[in-house]
């Protein structure tokens, strides 16, 4: 599938298990982040959205905007961080390298990489809109 054609109508329904859609402030910075930061590759960006491709994993960012008939918009959060709770873990991206880069891309560098004693050194790294990117590698 083309990621840069694929009609709306076509890329939803060819969704399958689960899937991951991060409400964003701004789709084009966090786009442009993820990209940087994790080497994830963006597809369709524009103001409203983009699908987001990490590996054989895809997700969808969408800004506010695009939720403005939807009753789950009233729960977020008009100023702050909006992602507490949710670690997004990214088990083929290298920590060190990951903290290097994320500050100069507008992220907290929240907890810098450390040894866990569950077997991976990871780091967390919040984003402009609060959620935690945890890259992570076995020790």
């Amino acid at each position: 599938m083309d990621y840069e054609t694929v009609s709306a109508e076509d890329f939803g329904g060819s969704l399958r298990g689960m899937g991951v859609n991060l409400l964003v402030r701004d789709v084009r910075r966090q786009s442009a982040m993820l990209e940087a930061v994790f080497g994830m590759t963006a597809h369709r960006v524009s103001a409203d959205f983009a699908i987001i491709s990490y590996g054989a994993t895809l997700f969808q960012l969408h800004s506010d905007g695009t939720y403005s008939a939807n009753p789950y918009l009233s729960f977020l959060p008009e100023a702050g961080p909006r992602g507490a709770g949710a670690e997004l873990r990214l088990y083929d991206s290298d920590p060190d390298r990951a903290a290097e880069k994320a500050e100069a891309n507008g992220m907290l560098i929240l907890q810098p990489p450390t040894d866990k004693p569950h077997g991976l050194r990871e780091a967390f790294l919040i984003c402009p809109d609060g959620y935690a990117w945890v890259p992570s590698r076995p020790l």
